[in-house]
């Protein structure tokens, strides 16, 4: 009888210890998939880190106004992101194939690029204009005809330039980047650089020494800069709204003067929404 006795309690004691450990394994189930619902993953970000100031390598890091943006806007939404530097074209690939989630580089949104993939709401303003030696003769758009033109290929530069000569016009000079398209002035290949204007102005400001100029066009169009995204992702929607609490909150002021030292026109970027 003591032995059955004994029996029965190992029976309930090992049925008491089954039940809890059911339990348990329930109870962190329902916690670990809460816990990865509430988890973001990070993000792959891609940019062209050769187009200073926007973005560019400063001793292997890629840094620049695009970079602190998206980090900041990044960290709004709930995001932790991995930016990598892979050039102008590959960024492209990378985003409409979805192996990288988005890209930041200073890219024009046009109607072009719509039909490929997604942009943010526009959240920088820039036009083209004409970076030149001081002693040029250059003092417009029209004087470019008849001359060599260096551009980065696949910008608006380019598309400038092509609407000015005809496309693919023997005169306009496509580089893979605007440092080689410069290199390409300076070494007596082209006699002018057409770029967004942040990129030339900060050039010639950054080397003095180089004795160049900017030259101003008022028959090109003012351009916005967004976030460029796969066609149909998700992230577009929590991007904007990151990103126009960025605007609204005084970061992107912060960060815009930061590195161009004056107060940026948020309201003509909200009026492009």
């Amino acid at each position: 009888m003591k032995k059955n006795l004994v029996l029965l309690w190992s029976l309930i004691l090992a049925f008491t210890l089954f039940l809890t450990a059911c339990g348990t394994a329930e109870t962190n189930s329902d916690t670990s998939e809460a816990g990865s619902s509430d988890e973001k993953k990070t993000l792959r970000v891609v940019t062209n880190a050769a187009y200073a100031p926007m973005e560019f390598l400063d001793k292997g890091e890629v840094v620049g106004f695009d970079i602190d943006l998206i980090n900041a806007v990044a960290k709004e939404a709930g995001y932790e992101i991995t930016v990598e530097h892979l050039g102008w074209d590959p960024i492209f690939v990378e985003t409409e194939s979805k192996r990288a989630d988005l890209a930041v580089a200073a890219i024009t949104i046009n109607d072009d690029r719509k039909q490929t993939y997604d942009f943010s709401v526009p959240y920088f303003q820039s036009t083209n204009k004409i970076l030149v030696p001081k002693d040029s003769d250059i003092q417009s758009a029209e004087d470019l005809k008849g001359k060599t033109v260096a551009v980065q290929n696949g910008t608006t530069g380019q598309a400038a330039m092509d609407a000015l000569l005809g496309k693919n016009h023997k005169d306009i000079k496509k580089f893979e980047d605007n440092n080689l398209a410069i290199m390409e002035m300076e070494s007596g290949g082209a006699a002018a650089v057409v770029a967004d204007n942040v990129v030339v102005e900060e050039f010639a400001k950054n080397n003095p020494d180089k004795n160049l100029t900017v030259v101003e066009d008022a028959t090109f169009d003012s351009e916005f800069y967004g976030l460029l995204f796969p066609k149909g992702s998700e992230l577009v929607e929590e991007f904007n709204t990151a990103l126009n609490t960025v605007l609204d909150n005084g970061t992107y002021t912060a960060i815009y003067k930061e590195w161009f030292g004056i107060e940026p026109n948020i309201e003509i970027l909200k009026a492009q929404q």
